[in-house]
């Protein structure tokens, strides 16, 4: 019996899941030599994209976030009119729905016998997993244009798979996380996906 209550308390400690760290965030960018020294020292304005609600507080979060990425770039800033760029904000957040497919509880038996005696042998797995977990997929989008061209300069995304439950899902903690990944190492390597965690 104390046998079994040391190994039951060893497999409750082994799958106790430990503090939960926020997901990494995958970062691609796009660029051509041509379009980069067009960036250097210009002044951009940040906008959301067509769709978005100016008066929304969360698209709010999410502009103020690739701003303060874009000054700490060296962007400087300026009115509308004047500006070099526009800098568009686009995000997408989705809630992925993962099935269980396990039961909360297995058991295993297993049996020996032999010369020398006999054994039998009982084993109980739990999963205390919590049953399945929504998760949700975010991605932001920034394209920089030249204000009076249209033309692309530069355009990046940035995107995070979070279990819906965490606080690291929460917009006001997944807005700045996923711009200041998008900006880390400005301008990036064109057409390379990164991880920053």
């Amino acid at each position: 019996m104390k046998r079994f209550a040391a190994t039951f308390a060893l497999a409750v400690l082994i799958a106790t899941p430990l503090a939960a760290k926020p997901a990494p965030v995958d970062v691609t960018r796009f660029h051509t030599a041509q379009t980069l020294p067009r960036l250097k020292g210009a002044a951009i304005i940040v906008e959301l994209a067509p769709g978005s609600d100016p008066a929304s507080l969360e698209d709010g979060l999410w502009r103020e976030a690739v701003a303060r990425e874009l000054t700490a770039a060296g962007f400087g800033s300026a009115t509308p009119g004047a500006a070099d760029g526009i800098a568009q904000v686009m995000v997408e957040r989705e809630t992925i729905r993962r099935e269980n497919r396990r039961g909360p509880v297995s058991v295993g038996v297993g049996g020996q016998t032999g010369g020398w005696g006999s054994g039998l042998g009982v084993g109980l797995g739990f999963n205390l997993g919590g049953g399945p977990k929504d998760v949700v997929l975010t991605r932001l989008s920034v394209r920089i244009r030249d204000r009076v061209s249209g033309e692309a300069l530069w355009e990046g995304r940035a995107e995070t798979r979070e279990n819906a439950k965490a606080k690291e899902a929460a917009p006001a903690l997944t807005a700045p996380r996923l711009a200041h990944a998008l900006f880390t190492g400005f301008p990036g390597t064109s057409g390379e996906t990164i991880s920053v965690k």
